[in-house]
């Protein structure tokens, strides 16, 4: 199966052939091994020490000294972290600790080559085993030889019974695996190969086991624990908020305005999902005329042209990219300022991981879901094509859907209660907290909508029925006979505004659901609703404020105004990042050369003082900085 066969556009790129020619020159399994002795690792006293000295912070965040502590007390552990938490530490800082080879398995090879490029550019000795790269030799020499620090591969080779011989060559210092939802069918992103891990592991009973994932509720938790081989005492949940993102979601009337007006308003690099394939491509040509580089990427795309845009945007500083969700599990880049959906995803857990790529850096950025009526009819009309036992935990997810774009209340609290989370009721920084939405009793309104659609035999769309319910003598409506029904002409000229929304909420809800033929039906709580039994109350979105972006805004703070040395920095780092053929975050992240600019060191030692300025990054590029601020 391709990448673009699979369902929802995820572009796996799985590592599927696995040769065994690389492997010939092994000896037979009871011929004793000969390996020269690696170069000795530097010897820290703590993993305070460590931490400073490999990556350059002062202190470790949220949960990741208590993760790094099992992790080295040889404890086997499943770590829950929100994207932007630091989850690579939990395993890199150990890898270069412990004695052996960290083997981190990893979705997509992308994403592998992502975070190998930011190990190594920290001093940390890693390499990829995968079917693209080209030394595959020499990494198992590296292996063999005790000379890696990290080593990368898909689920797909590490299921292999070639690479599981592979392992018993060298020595072994923790399992690390990576976005590990993917073993449960109850997560949102099921991925088969990761089910045969745990033979794996259990071939090496003394290497303890690290899970790593920022999306997972209850019953995936619990699935991920069984499947892996944790116990359940090593479950770590460090929480799910990120509270550097604002949150905002409105019906979609004219997605390309509404998306102009997006990138009008942010600077700073941008992703925008689109369901489909032809849909990328449209709004990207669209939204390409407006000045900005805009580019399309989905599993369709010739996998040169692919390769390429995404490696644009990676090294982008301004670059907005228009996909499917084929694109950003595999994308490392903590610069992201917005992250813009142009129809629903998929579900809760989805929306929580694509908007998880803005602002992992931590600097502000913005989440915009576009929505539609239409989006939740797909939804559920999809559901007859999922097994029988996976069916109600599906329908569950869109309805969970519906209650976050149709509440009027603070949407972080309902995203952090689905994860099983008692947050504040209000976070301040999300559109509902922001300026509140109004709300109405639509009730009334709706048992007349749902009692037109039913007496006209649910075989049309809301345009026909509009004009049912107020009264318009059109053509095909008096032929039908509908101008006779009790329904005619009911709902007054203060209430026709409300069909339309109503019908949208209804829909989300299940309460109406579409026809083959593109008509209405009732459906979900619908009869409750027309007994009385159930009430329809209806949010009023405020009217957007106009293009001008507000001071104090998500894109308005993250970049120093007017800061010369500040841009002078990101100068040099974008020279650097051309040399050396590397996106510019890998060399310093924005919030590094603010520091630089605000805290003006004068020497190497002030300057190793900065966080995110570790030992090799400041062996490497050191001295150029301290040049460039001399001068201010």
């Amino acid at each position: 199966m391709t990448s673009g066969d699979r369902p929802y556009e995820l572009d796996y790129l799985p590592d599927e052939a696995f040769e065994e020619g690389i492997f010939s020159g092994f000896p037979d399994a009871d011929e004793p091994l000969v390996l020269r002795e690696p170069k000795p690792r530097p010897i820290y006293a703590d993993t305070a020490e460590a931490l400073h000295a490999v990556f350059g912070f002062p202190a470790f965040r949220g949960v990741q000294a208590q993760v790094v502590d099992r992790v080295l007390a040889a404890q086997s552990t499943l770590a829950v972290m929100p994207t932007g938490a630091g989850k690579s530490l939990t395993y890199q800082l150990p890898a270069v600790m412990m004695e052996g080879t960290c083997v981190v398995v990893s979705p997509l090879i992308a994403l592998m080559h992502d975070q190998l490029r930011a190990a190594t550019a920290n001093g940390i000795r890693a390499a990829t085993l995968t079917s693209v790269d080209t030394n595959r030799e020499e990494t198992i020499e590296r292996f063999r030889n005790g000379d890696l620090d990290l080593l990368y591969v898909a689920p797909e080779r590490a299921s292999q019974q070639h690479f599981r011989e592979l392992l018993t060559r060298g020595r072994i210092s923790l399992f690390a695996i990576d976005e590990a939802h993917c073993v449960s069918e109850w997560g949102h992103d099921f991925r088969p190969d990761y089910r045969l891990l745990r033979p794996m592991m259990d071939a090496f009973p003394d290497v303890p086991r690290l899970a790593l994932t920022a999306t997972a509720d209850r019953h995936t938790r619990a699935d991920i624990l069984e499947q892996l081989g944790i116990p359940t005492e090593g479950l770590i949940v460090s929480g799910f908020d990120r509270p550097n993102i604002r949150y905002a979601i409105r019906p979609r009337d004219n997605p390309l305005r509404q998306l102009q007006a997006l990138l009008d308003e942010h600077p700073g690099p941008g992703i925008i999902y689109a369901p489909t394939r032809a849909q990328v491509e449209k709004l990207a040509g669209q939204l390409s005329t407006g000045g900005r580089q805009v580019l399309p990427y989905h599993a369709g795309l010739d996998a040169q042209v692919r390769a390429a845009n995404q490696s644009a945007f990676v090294a982008s500083e301004d670059m907005v990219m228009v996909a499917t969700v084929a694109f950003g599990m595999g994308i490392d880049k903590p610069d992201v300022r917005f992250v813009a959906h142009a129809a629903c995803p998929k579900s809760i857990e989805a929306y929580y991981q694509e908007t998880g790529r803005a602002g992992r850096d931590g600097d502000p950025a913005v989440a915009v879901m576009l929505w539609a009526a239409d989006d939740f009819a797909r939804a559920r009309q999809r559901l007859a094509e999922v097994e029988e036992h996976r069916r109600a935990g599906e329908r569950t997810r869109i309805d969970a859907l519906a209650m976050l774009v149709e509440t009027p209340h603070c949407r972080r609290a309902l995203l952090l209660r689905h994860f099983g989370e008692d947050p504040p009721a209000t976070c301040g920084n999300c559109d509902n907290c922001i300026e509140a939405p109004g709300i109405t009793d639509g009730t009334t309104v709706a048992r007349k909508l749902l009692s037109a659609i039913y007496r006209t035999g649910q075989l049309f769309g809301l345009g026909y029925i509009e004009k049912v319910l107020t009264g318009v003598p059109d053509e095909r409506v008096l032929q039908r006979g509908h101008d006779q029904l009790s329904v005619y002409g009911i709902v007054t000229p203060d209430e026709a505004p409300l069909l339309r929304p109503l019908a949208r909420a209804l829909q989300a809800r299940g309460a109406l659901v579409s026809t083959e033929h593109g008509g209405l039906a009732l459906g979900g709580d619908s009869r409750a609703i027309l007994k009385g039994e159930a009430e329809v109350q209806l949010v009023v979105v405020p009217k957007k404020e106009g293009r001008s972006r507000r001071k104090g805004a998500p894109g308005a703070v993250f970049n120093p105004v007017g800061d010369s040395l500040f841009d002078a920095l990101r100068s040099l780092r974008r020279d650097i990042a051309r040399e050396a053929g590397l996106p510019p975050y890998v060399i310093f992240h924005d919030s590094v050369l603010r520091e630089m600019a605000a805290s003006r060191p004068a020497s190497a030692s002030e300057l190793g003082q900065i966080g995110g300025v570790g030992a090799k990054k400041l062996e490497a590029h050191g001295d150029r900085f301290l040049e460039v601020i001399r001068q201010f």
